[in-house]
């Protein structure tokens, strides 16, 4: 018998101030957040530690300047196995995954701190890319699976808060990278410390109660039926959710991966002024995500993931064209945006599909994603070309984020405050 009981806040909350006043969950409800939150909380710390020493980087690896942008979509392009990992979830289970990917982007990740030239830089940081995204996509549809209707949204943007945090972590370390024992090579290796938590975790970690009533289903299945079914079952929202995904990542892929470098280069900030920016200017940021989750719970996904993204759009914009004073306010307001359109469209993509293809369809929002931004990295690159400026061509670029709006507007369900049941039952008998 599961205990449907409204639990006590647990303590670890204290750490969490920016989430503000919690909705009231259960004790299951509670763990559930705190492992897979944690187990992000890495994730991030490791995926952004390219773009905080992206200048290091290149000064150590002998990288050239016009290649930049092609080397962030090589490394990008390690979110296509991702893909192979949420179907496996559809088939064996969100936990056994979800730690299988903790193992994998942990290991990749320390791994990259011994590259010896940018060739085995990219080898590494591709298959750590690869796990660490799968990892983010599985923690999302836990915690669709396991929260009320109610309170899925604050879940989700909880869950993208904390896990920014990690990257809070990489920018506090990183203003200490020119004093570091080998510099961003140290960062890396850091990366090493939740394979100390791997035990804890798989005694921990339940499985959803939504896959446990259909585990058996789907182990006899094919392991890739869920696609297949996932196509010819939700065209309409396949295609809905693929194509807002698709201009969010060409907007946002290259805003946020060259803030430090723009920082750095164009305004002249030293690594410590950036790591300052990163760690305080970050704290206020990362309140996009739960106030973006819990707005989009009371007012609907709709009108919050049009107004964030048009939002994010003029602060792009601004921050790379204008700058001066306003420069750290906008890197935030860039920032608070893009995690509250992240978090309403992650709502939407875990919500639209029903369990047994629900991972899958993460994996297969995970894929375009990720063609998405290598195709907007790539953009900058040959931008560049037109331009002879990185910053005119990423300001250019990110004006995709004005298609998101139309494509939510038009073609999307309202799903806040409705059941994972409801809304699935609404596609079938249309």
């Amino acid at each position: 018998m599961i205990d449907t009981s409204i639990a006590p806040i647990p303590r670890w909350y204290k750490l969490t101030p920016f989430l503000g006043r919690p909705p009231p969950l259960t004790a299951l409800q509670w763990k559930i957040l705190g492992l897979v939150a944690i187990v992000s909380f890495f994730e991030q710390y490791d995926v952004y530690l390219f773009a905080l020493n992206l200048k290091q980087i290149q000064e150590d690896l002998v990288i050239d300047d016009a290649q930049l942008g092609n080397l962030g979509a090589l490394v990008r392009a390690g979110s296509f196995i991702a893909v192979l990992f949420a179907i496996a979830a559809d088939h064996w289970g969100r936990r056994a995954m979800l730690m299988f990917t903790v193992w994998g982007y942990t290991v990749f990740t320390g791994a990259t701190a011994f590259s010896p030239n940018a060739e085995t830089f990219v080898l590494f940081q591709f298959l750590s890319r690869g796990f660490a995204s799968a990892e983010v996509m599985i923690a999302a549809v836990v915690i669709t699976e396991e929260f009320a209707p109610e309170h899925r949204g604050w879940g989700i943007g909880a869950l993208a808060a904390i896990q920014a945090c990690g990257a809070g972590l990489a920018s506090l370390l990183f203003g200490f990278v020119e004093w570091l024992p080998y510099g961003w090579r140290f960062l890396y290796v850091v990366g090493l410390i939740p394979l100390l938590f791997i035990a804890y975790w798989r005694r921990t970690l339940p499985e959803t109660g939504r896959f446990k009533n259909i585990a058996v289903e789907q182990a006899d299945k094919k392991l890739l039926r869920p696609m297949v079914e996932l196509i010819r079952a939700n065209p309409r929202r396949a295609l809905a959710i693929m194509s807002a995904v698709f201009a969010f990542g060409v907007a946002t892929s290259s805003a946020a991966f060259f803030a430090p470098k723009y920082l750095q280069e164009v305004h002249s900030w030293s690594p410590s002024s950036v790591a300052i920016l990163m760690v305080c200017g970050g704290a206020f940021a990362i309140v996009g995500s739960p106030l973006a989750g819990w707005l989009s719970d009371r007012k609907g996904r709709k009108p919050v993931t049009a107004v964030f993204s048009i939002a994010y759009t003029i602060v792009c914009i601004t921050f790379y064209t204008v700058g001066g004073f306003f420069t750290p306010f906008l890197w935030i307001g860039l920032i608070f945006f893009v995690m509250g359109t992240d978090v309403t469209l992650t709502s939407f993509g875990t919500e639209l599909f029903p369990t047994a293809q629900r991972s899958t369809a993460s994996g297969l929002r995970g894929l375009i994603g990720t063609i998405a931004a290598i195709l907007g990295l790539s953009a900058v690159s040959a931008l560049y070309l037109v331009f002879n400026s990185n910053w005119i061509a990423i300001a250019v670029v990110c004006c995709a984020g004005l298609v998101v709006p139309i494509i939510v507007w038009l073609f999307f369900p309202e799903t806040a405050g409705r059941t994972l049941e409801e809304i699935n039952a609404e596609e079938i008998n249309r």
